[in-house]
């Protein structure tokens, strides 16, 4: 059957033996994942008897213009294959990263001897993401702010070309490659630096970088940053100290506090009567309440009796030396 795979097959390995005519140069293609493109193809001939489309070594679609069949050799391609206004030029669309390779035609024809052919190479970008910008070691001298920043993508995309552009200066720069050397004094005006990556289908920015921003740390002293250390470490290892040195009183003072007690307490064992309301040495003894009667007064048998108590007490020498001074007390009784 002339349009059955079978016979398309044996054609195909008939060309690849045969040899066939060259008839341009290869041509490049691009395209993006997702996106679709266009293998352009014009036939020279009148007569076209069959086209045979391949991808790499596997034979990809047919057409058979007498008849008008179109075969596509892979099911998961039928949707992606296409052939616009009538034409015989491939279009091949919702592409993949895995449909970069080396794309040729071949155009059978009874007029030629042997068969005319085209190749394409095809390559397939992703659309690039925000390139990421890292900074490398910075040194600060004298003011001056000296670094490198090194712009990337987080996946590796082919094919990226970096170029870097400086604003704020009188006359705006541009580098290009993947590294920016920067050199910046403190007091100058201020630096934008955005780093542009491209690919063949696609472009993106970097977040702008500021130089004030970045060489935050620079100063016109070196040693800046140290003395600011310094100025910041001081005050808190002083505290420090004058906090551990009132621990350190606040804990003697409660050490010699507990040794006086202890002191007073072995006093106080050794020396009971020096202690008398002492906690430790008091002893308590409880007194039975008895039933007392109370005895009414009897004016008959009663005897009263006056006591005297001198206000001031002689000096106990005077009297050793006076004995016959008489006493100062007196007693009376009454009744």
């Amino acid at each position: 059957m002339a349009g059955s795979p079978t016979c398309l097959t044996l054609i195909y390995i008939l060309w690849q033996l045969t040899g066939s005519a060259v008839s341009g140069p290869v041509k490049e293609l691009v395209g993006s994942v997702g996106g679709a493109v266009t293998f352009p193809l014009k036939p020279k001939v009148k007569q076209v008897d069959s086209i045979v489309w391949t991808f790499n070594t596997t034979s990809l679609v047919t057409i058979q213009p007498e008849g008008g069949t179109i075969i596509v050799t892979q099911n998961r391609n039928k949707e992606r294959v296409d052939f616009p206004d009538g034409g015989y030029s491939l279009k091949l669309s919702k592409l993949k990263k895995n449909d970069s390779g080396i794309y040729s035609v071949g155009i059978y024809s009874s007029s030629l001897q042997h068969p005319s052919t085209q190749k394409y190479v095809l390559r397939v970008y992703e659309h690039l993401s925000k390139p990421k910008v890292t900074m490398g070691l910075q040194s600060n001298k004298n003011g001056t702010c000296v670094t490198n920043l090194t712009c990337c993508m987080e996946h590796g995309e082919e094919d990226v070309i970096y170029t870097w552009k400086a604003l704020g200066q009188a006359a705006n720069e541009s580098h290009n490659g993947s590294i920016l050397p920067i050199s910046w004094r403190w007091g100058e005006s201020d630096m934008t630096f955005i780093c542009v990556a491209r690919n063949p289908v696609s472009s993106n920015f970097s977040s702008p970088i500021l130089a004030r921003k970045l060489c935050e740390g620079a100063a016109d002293d070196p040693d800046s940053s140290m003395i600011l250390l310094c100025l910041l470490l001081v005050p808190l290892l002083l505290s420090l100290f004058v906090l551990g040195l009132f621990l350190w009183f606040l804990k003697r003072e409660k050490q010699e506090e507990s040794i006086e007690e202890k002191k007073r307490a072995d006093i106080c064992r050794e020396t009971p009567n020096i202690c008398p309301h002492s906690g430790e040495n008091t002893e308590y003894d409880t007194i039975p309440h008895t039933n007392r009667t109370i005895l009414k007064e009897d004016p008959a048998n009663t005897v009263y009796s006056t006591v005297e108590i001198p206000k001031k007490m002689e000096n106990p020498h005077s009297l050793l030396t006076m004995p016959d001074t008489p006493r100062l007390f007196a007693y009376e009784n009454v009744i």
